[in-house]
């Protein structure tokens, strides 16, 4: 049943499923920031409000999400079981340097871990060995990434490049000729990238410190 009440929590379900408050989707959809406050939920004479089929077909836009996906979320038809990710270690993940047409690693004999549902995405988890991701990540935590899931101006970014080195940060700007990241820490320069030195991108999805 589309209620009022399971419509407004399908859009909280799907910005916490992209890492983000209902404010940030607004945002990466082109909203107003305020868009999808609770506030805005309930008029001040008590009436209902709706989100519109336009804020609805851009927060799909810019999630990637398809309708079906959507109304999942609004009425779930079966509980499936959590999906099992392949967990690979960093260092060997750097050593293969590879991503599949599928978005997974060219690896054998990794791991599994539980986690919860993505939609339709393939992602794979990362134990972090090491300090090669400090500060941002240290010895121990483990990312879920999606080398599938398109990768947009401000998402956290896992790079690997062509020599092995895995890089974390902010992306900025991504052209035909180079990623450009956001400094990692204040007074520290920005990094470019050539786009000839990566062998893939992934979108950070999840992290556990």
């Amino acid at each position: 049943m589309l209620s009022h009440e399971r419509i407004w929590l399908a859009i909280d379900h799907l910005a916490q499923r992209h890492g983000l408050t209902p404010s940030g989707l607004a945002r990466r959809a082109g909203l107003d920031a305020t868009s999808f406050n609770r506030s805005k939920r309930v008029a001040p004479d008590g009436r209902k409000r709706w989100p519109s089929t336009e804020s609805l077909a851009k927060i799909l836009r810019a999630t990637g999400a398809s309708l079906d996906e959507f109304l999942q979320l609004i009425e779930p038809r079966a509980i499936a079981p959590a999906p099992v990710l392949p967990l690979i270690g960093s260092t060997a993940l750097a050593t293969s340097r590879q991503v599949g047409p599928d978005g997974l690693p060219a690896l054998k004999g990794w791991e599994e871990l539980d986690f919860p549902d993505l939609g339709t995405q393939k992602c794979f988890a990362i134990e972090v060995e090491g300090d090669g991701l400090m500060p941002l990540y240290h010895d121990g935590s483990v990312l879920v990434v999606c080398a599938a899931a398109p990768v947009r101006r401000g998402d956290r970014t896992l790079a690997c490049l062509s020599d092995g080195t895995l890089l974390a940060g902010d992306l900025r700007r991504r052209t035909a000729r180079a990623a450009e990241f956001a400094a990692i820490a204040p007074g520290e320069p920005e990094r470019m990238l050539p786009a000839a030195l990566i062998a893939w991108m992934a979108r950070v999805m999840w992290v556990r410190h």
